[in-house]
């Protein structure tokens, strides 16, 4: 009897799932639906809307109040003023450590980098118990010199500025450093040989060639500065930034102007993004067209100049660890008996028992690491979805989209995020039913998960652009089908990359207090808020242990990170 095969009729994993090819075009495109359009478009469209219908009503409400004018200016101008001073601040430590050879240069350029660790929030309070009015540094100045009060006041634009550059400086010396790694050093030989002096060569050559370097750390420090939260709010002063009116209007319970707030602050961020896509291209090209030798390192060899080198890190090092050494000392304090001296007078490990012992105080933790593996699992998993879409050959149009709409959580602040997913999802909506998110233990990690998933993409995008063609091709033509083309070949080249940025997502997302402060909830409660909620107790010592314990676990997830870097290198 003839049979006909089997392969003429369609299974029923053919007929009702999505290939396997489809697959990443399915996860990628509601990805983007879910979080980054509707929850931005319904914010847009709820700031049209007011008691007449459609209208500018409530942009003209908001930009006519003085205050608002005020937070608009007071967040562009910290942010522009942070940018320069971290990049007077990251740009020479770069060419100091990377161009020059010294005694202990290892030590300190490591050193350089310690503020990475060093959650928002709990920098905030390390300075505020070192540089703040009734902080270590000012009652040692009043006993010395016989004050009655305070010499200085940890508030307004110089404690910001002063803040925002010891946090955000490593972004123009991680970026400059990385970049003058990769310069060609043939063309600063070539043009000295000409009969150029140093200032030329440096202003002609070098720094034409790290330009796309300076202009992401630029960006990215513009972009951190204008989401600033922890800062402005516990010693912002007389400042007002429009991340503090944002949340200031949702917690009165003004909706209208909290949205049209957040709308102002996602166009200005969202400006920002444009400008670093309109120099993404010439990055790409300063990268791959230079394939020359770096620059040795020069060894300093003046016995002035070396001793200037060494003192010189010396008290860079002390400015570096003296906030996270205050942190460390303030943890072990005994609470309630620091008052007006300029030490703690007793000490003791009650703070760090209380953590680990009280199972409310420990749970903070669980929450903190479940909601940032979660988020961080699930961008691994959305980057290599979005790898697949764009290994599609052509569509240069769709790529350049797909890439920008990917980015837009990264450049906007965690208040903008926090907002938008708040107000798309806080009601029945026409994506989701019934359900509500809001109140719910997965709010925070959708949140974190789209603020920091163009983190691990760009990580991905990064290690798979090293990735030599042929490989895959000579798999191809072997006989090898996709999957084991992306298991056996891409897989293991491109996974040390992957891991590590998937490590920097969970890491920033362990210390995010921004968006968390406005829609967390009892059973989601991360260790940023039961750090803010002692300290509004006055248990400083159990917020600076808290603010301990998380900088330890930053501290050996980056060390992690920083191995798997240096294999895929």
């Amino acid at each position: 009897m003839y049979e006909l095969p089997t392969s003429q009729f369609p299974s029923p994993r053919s007929r009702f799932s999505p290939s396997p090819r489809l697959l990443p075009w399915l996860i990628v495109g509601v990805v983007l639906l879910y979080g980054v359009l509707y929850p931005n478009l319904h914010v847009v469209i709820a700031s049209l809307q007011s008691d007449a219908g459609w209208s500018l009503a409530n942009y003209r409400q908001v930009l006519s109040q003085s205050i608002v004018l005020e937070s608009i200016f007071a967040s562009v101008g910290v942010s522009i003023l942070t940018v320069l001073f971290c990049a007077a601040v990251g740009v020479p430590l770069a060419f100091l450590f990377e161009r020059y050879a010294f005694p202990a240069r290892r030590l300190f350029a490591t050193l350089a980098a310690l503020p990475l660790v060093l959650p928002p929030l709990v920098g905030t309070i390390a300075f505020i118990f070192l540089f703040g009015e009734s902080g270590i540094l000012a009652r040692f100045a009043q006993s010395i010199f016989g004050l009655e009060n305070s010499p200085w006041s940890l508030r307004g634009w110089p404690a910001l500025l002063f803040f925002h550059t010891y946090t955000m400086y490593p972004f123009f010396y991680m970026l400059t450093g990385a970049g003058l790694r990769r310069i060609d050093a043939s063309l600063a030989e070539a043009a000295q040989s000409l009969g150029a002096g140093r200032l030329r060569v440096l202003a002609r050559v070098v720094l034409p060639q790290l330009t796309p370097s300076l202009i992401a750390a630029a960006l990215l420090t513009f972009m951190t500065s204008m989401a600033s939260f922890s800062a402005p709010l516990l010693f912002g002063g007389s400042v007002r930034v429009l991340t503090l009116e944002i949340y200031t209007a949702r917690q009165r319970g003004d909706a209208g102007v909290a949205v049209t707030e957040t709308v102002i602050l996602a166009l200005i961020s969202l400006s920002a993004l444009v400008v670093f896509q309109r120099y993404e291209g010439t990055r790409k090209f300063a990268a791959s067209a230079l394939k020359g030798a770096t620059k040795k390192r020069q060894a300093i060899t003046g016995g002035r100049a070396r001793a200037l080198a060494i003192a010189g890190g010396v008290i860079f090092s002390l400015i570096l660890v003296l906030p996270v050494a205050t942190l460390v000392l303030v943890s072990f304090a005994s609470e309630g008996q620091w008052t007006v001296q300029t030490l703690p007078p007793s000490y003791t490990v009650a703070n760090y028992a209380k953590i680990f012992s009280d199972p409310r105080a420990s749970e903070v933790f669980l929450n903190s690491l479940s909601m940032s593996a979660i988020a961080a699992g699930a961008a691994l998993v959305w980057s290599f979805c979005v790898a697949a879409v764009m290994a599609r050959k052509g569509g240069r149009n769709w790529k350049r989209v797909l890439s920008w709409l990917i980015l837009v959580p990264w450049a906007l602040p965690g208040t903008v995020v926090a907002v938008s997913i708040a107000e798309a999802y806080g009601q029945t909506s026409p994506l989701l039913g019934s359900f509500i998110l809001v109140g719910t233990f997965w709010i925070l990690p959708v949140v974190y998960f789209l603020r920091f998933m163009p983190l691990v993409v760009r990580a991905l995008q990064a290690s798979m652009e090293q990735l030599d063609a042929a490989l895959e091709e000579a798999a191809s033509s072997l006989g090898a089908r996709w999957w084991r083309r992306l298991t056996r070949v891409t897989l293991p080249l491109v996974w040390p990359g992957a891991v590590a940025g998937t490590l920097l997502a969970f890491v920033i997302a362990l210390g995010e207090y921004v968006a968390s402060v406005l829609i967390f909830v009892p059973n989601n409660r991360p260790v940023s808020i039961a750090i803010a909620s002692e300290l509004r107790e006055f248990n400083l010592g159990t917020a600076a242990a808290y603010g301990v314990v998380l900088m330890l676990i930053i501290g050996i997830i980056m060390m992690v990170a920083t191995r798997l870097e240096r294999s895929r290198a």
